[in-house]
């Protein structure tokens, strides 16, 4: 038993590690930290700040910049709360973006822990609300602050700041939008999250219990600025997830895991209805009077944060309809572009080759040399997106394209769809045993937490 236990254990961390490396980075104890030499050293020197707040608050910001000073270059930034190790000036990350065509094209990459987590100074609030004017402290003050700092402090810019992020920090990204810093012009939230609500730990209210395990990772503040973890992950006596949760009972029951210490957890608890708690962490009414670029990414398969991109475009377009608004949807699961694998594919379902490289390259590099370099012309449509069946990228003037209707599609034999019910009478059926003390899987790996 204690041998599953600390497979567990090993493996919830490796997901934990996981989510942070598909939303762009490396954490701090997985940076696998290498003095000063390679690819990467021989190119970018890097910089570290520790970056005040309109209210004295200090945030931690790597800074790396090109070696090549015959030039100036645009800002490239992302905020994440999942650690921007390895930290030390002398210490780089494997790679300091996922994309090799922007990293190979030079830019002054900027990752900052935000208030609360690992090196920033703070505390940290779930998808913190956006509070409108100068003086609130929120995530769109605190990037403010920090594209003032940096436009003061780094030399060789040409004045530009873009911004990304996948998943959470695609939170980040899109709660920067609001009352923006003007030298801020191109925006891409990715995977991002809209409406908490409606994203990761709920689902159209529902709450996601596969989300239980990681809860840790976002619900314990930390004493100061630490380099490593200063959290833990429930030990599970079993790999089985259904009778982990059958022995378990009601989630009232967790406090055994989570303590008061444990303060989202007790939110969650707390409110468990969409009362003023989740509304105002919603981002989507804020939306408005953004004044520059924005494309926002999503895999049509993404089991944590699909509600949020659409949403985020259609808002975005609604609010702002002079401003240059594109919407990317691929096949993918979530954060699957920034991923390098040749082939795409989500769990055993193929859609074809250099999927995602070709997103990288024909669509996210070109958005960002347009609006921070100048450079190139800018012919995305207003919506690229991936038809699974035929699989080949579709493009479109308009989202939802002009023409359509929607429909509803009914199960018929054999696997079968059709626009038309299925009449009830003299209908093929398929039967099969549903035992609720052996449920079917949803797939072949029985596992605790997320699987992807």
């Amino acid at each position: 038993e204690r041998s599953i236990m600390n497979r567990e254990a090993i493996r919830l961390t490796v997901v934990i590690l996981s989510i942070a490396f598909v939303d762009g980075l490396t954490p701090a104890v997985t940076a696998g930290q290498t003095e000063a030499s390679g690819p990467l050293s021989s190119r970018y020197t890097k910089q570290e700040f520790q970056i005040p707040m309109r209210d004295g608050v200090r945030l931690y910001a790597a800074v790396y910049a090109p070696k090549d000073t015959s030039k100036e270059y645009p800002f490239l930034m992302t905020r994440t709360p999942y650690g921007c190790g390895p930290y030390g000036p002398n210490f780089l990350p494997p790679v300091i973006h996922p994309s090799t065509y922007l990293q190979d094209e030079g830019y002054i990459f900027v990752c900052q822990d935000v208030r609360g987590r690992f090196m920033s100074e703070g505390s940290f609030d779930n998808m913190r609300p956006h509070v409108p004017g100068e003086s609130p402290i929120d995530e769109s003050s605190d990037t403010y602050d920090t594209i003032e700092f940096l436009l003061e402090n780094v030399d060789g810019h040409n004045g530009r700041v873009g911004q990304w992020g996948i998943s959470y920090p695609g939170f980040y990204t899109a709660a920067a939008l609001p009352e923006a810093h003007p030298a801020l012009v191109a925006s891409s939230p990715q995977a991002p999250i809209a409406d908490f609500f409606f994203d990761d730990f709920h689902h159209h209210g529902a709450y996601t219990l596969a989300y239980w395990f990681v809860n840790p990772v976002f619900s314990v503040q930390h004493d100061g600025p630490t380099q490593g973890f200063w959290f833990s992950f429930p030990q599970p006596t079993t790999g089985d997830s259904y009778q982990f949760y059958l022995d378990l009972g009601p989630l009232k029951n967790t406090s055994e895991y989570y303590g008061e210490e444990h303060f989202f957890w007790q939110q969650l608890v707390e409110h468990p209805n969409y009362d003023e708690f989740w509304q105002r962490r919603n981002i989507l009414p804020h939306l408005r009077d953004v004044g520059h670029a924005v494309m926002t990414v999503g895999g049509w398969f993404d089991a944590e944060d699909l509600y949020g991109p659409l949403q985020i475009y259609r808002t975005l377009e609604q609010e702002n309809p002079t401003d240059y608004n594109v919407l990317v949807m691929g096949p993918w699961s979530h954060g699957q572009w920034a991923e390098a694998e040749p082939v795409q594919r989500v769990g055993y379902v193929e859609f074809g080759e250099g999927i995602s490289d070709y997103y990288r390259r024909e669509i996210e590099a070109p958005f960002f040399r347009h609006f921070l370099k100048d450079e190139g012309e800018m012919n995305l449509p207003e919506a690229y997106d991936f038809e699974t069946g035929t699989n080949q990228w579709r493009t479109f003037g308009d989202w939802p394209p002009q023409g359509t209707e929607e429909g509803y599609l009914y199960p018929g034999p054999e696997g079968s769809l059709s626009f038309q019910p299925q009449s009830p009478g003299g209908t093929p059926y398929d039967e099969w045993v549903s035992d609720p003390a052996n449920p079917v899987p949803s797939n072949q790996d029985i596992a605790i937490g997320m699987t992807r």
